[in-house]
């Protein structure tokens, strides 16, 4: 049931919004300050001798990883375990629904993963369990990250769809605030104090979040009791079976763009540190806040963008779903293809700090223009009867993206930064223009199946 109408804080919104976005602000500020830090942290200290021989389980891990790649370099290594990592972050909370599903509630699996993110921001603290820490990550944000959303939905009754869109509005918001200023905070502390200090910060504000969920948990709403068994779902049509395997090549097309995406978490701030004159007249800019740069463009870019339909709407021009991803695309080939004229550029000095500034902004518009567009795709196109299992299943796009980035990265010390942010740019690029040529006919493939009669 949705917590009492009389139960508000502000803005007509029941009190149970603002402990949830809170919760989100500094879980995504523990996350995103964490994973700004990692990937440095492994090249530049870790995996270097003297450190790596202290890592519980490293040794068997990259064993495992070079059976299937072959002997790897620090950085590939690093960037595959990064990319592993970033990945496994989005498949896990297919795991997380289930288990809120059919077992614990969402409640209940919201506190499990609170508590195994705090344990995991605090065991990066340790040399010897940074693996541990990664895994108990990776299973703590699948127990949070879909159910806590699921627990904003709650607090509206189903009609009252205006006041649920603005609400996840403001939940969105304490995820982008956390997201930008994470990374600022921790990067900074971690350049200044050194890692385990960063590491540490991001474990601590986890504590708050923890603290700022179970002091609003009487103001959640109450969940119905959890059903023993379980409809069968009414098997698809043919045109549904048929939708799916349309979304299906619709996401295989985004993941291209996501590969560049993820890239510059991944070798773009390996980039940063090591080729980008850093060095201003106030100091030197820790490489970590470029992470918070393109959080920061994702939020401002919003207006613009809504600006920017609503004026096309009106002069009918907006382009449909597809057109949307296929620039998202583009403008993420321009994004990374920034680094690759930076590289080639570059001088004595170094890369002028301009092209990352440029690329991290641009990789946010990318995001905005593209993933909002994906989500809002498959809701309103795939089947009534597994609509919530296709949400979850479009994050797989961004699980095989990270995993393939770690990949991708290996190439990069071969390849040299030009000619790598090249090959990453015309990754994008691929996407975009599959997306120019044949979103259109998608398009009307999934208009005739929902209108056989049109």
């Amino acid at each position: 049931m949705p917590v009492s109408g009389t139960d508000e804080l502000f803005w007509g919104h029941p009190k149970g919004l603002i402990f949830l976005a809170c919760t989100e602000a500094w879980e995504r500020f523990s996350f995103y300050g964490m994973r700004a830090l990692l990937i440095l942290y492994m090249v530049q200290e870790l995996l270097l001798p003297g450190h790596i021989e202290n890592v519980a389980g490293m040794a068997a891990l990259r064993s495992g990883i070079e059976s299937l790649t072959g002997p790897l370099s620090t950085q590939a290594f690093a960037s595959q375990v990064f990319g592993i990592y970033g990945g496994m972050v989005y498949f896990t909370p297919l795991i997380g629904g289930l288990i809120a599903d059919r077992w614990l509630g969402a409640k209940k699996t919201v506190m499990v993963g609170i508590i195994l993110m705090t344990l995991g921001h605090f065991a990066m603290a340790f040399e010897v369990t940074v693996l541990v820490a990664l895994t108990l990550l990776v299973l703590g944000s699948g127990c949070l990250k879909g159910n806590i959303a699921a627990q904003v939905g709650q607090l509206y009754p189903k009609s009252d769809e205006a006041r649920r869109t603005r609400g996840f509005t403001i939940f969105s918001t304490g995820i982008n605030i956390g997201a930008v200023i994470g990374p600022l905070v921790c990067g900074l502390l971690a350049q200044v104090y050194g890692w385990h200090v960063g590491f540490g910060t991001a474990g601590f504000f986890m504590i708050v979040a923890a603290l700022t969920y179970f002091a609003g948990i009487r103001h959640f709403a109450t969940e119905q009791p959890l059903a023993t068994s379980r409809e069968p779902i009414p098997p698809l049509e043919k045109s549904e079976r048929q939708m799916l395997g349309l979304i299906g090549i619709i996401l295989a097309i985004c993941a291209f763009q996501f590969l560049a995406f993820d890239q510059m978490f991944n070798v773009g701030l390996i980039w940063v540190s090591s080729e980008v004159d850093l060095v201003t007249a106030l100091g030197s800019v820790p490489a970590p806040w470029f992470s918070s740069l393109d959080s920061l463009s994702s939020v401002l870019v919003v207006p613009f963008l809504i600006l920017l339909w609503r004026w096309q709407a009106k002069r009918d021009r907006e382009p449909d779903d597809l057109g949307k991803i296929g620039i998202g695309a583009a403008v993420m080939a321009a994004s990374v293809g920034s680094l690759a004229l930076g590289s080639w550029l570059a001088g004595s000095d170094g890369v002028s700090m301009i092209f990352p500034l440029i690329a991290f902004t641009l990789s946010g518009v990318s995001f905005m223009w593209t993933w909002p567009t994906v989500l809002a795709l498959v809701s309103r196109r795939a089947p009534a009867q597994i609509n919530a299992l296709m949400m979850a299943i479009a994050y797989l796009t961004i699980f095989v993206s990270g995993i393939g980035s770690g990949y991708i990265a290996g190439y990069y010390e071969a390849m040299g930064p030009t000619g790598f942010w090249i090959m990453n740019s015309l990754i994008a690029m691929t996407g975009a223009c599959i997306m120019f040529l044949f979103g259109h006919r998608l398009n009307q493939a999934m208009d005739r199946l929902e209108n056989p009669s049109s």
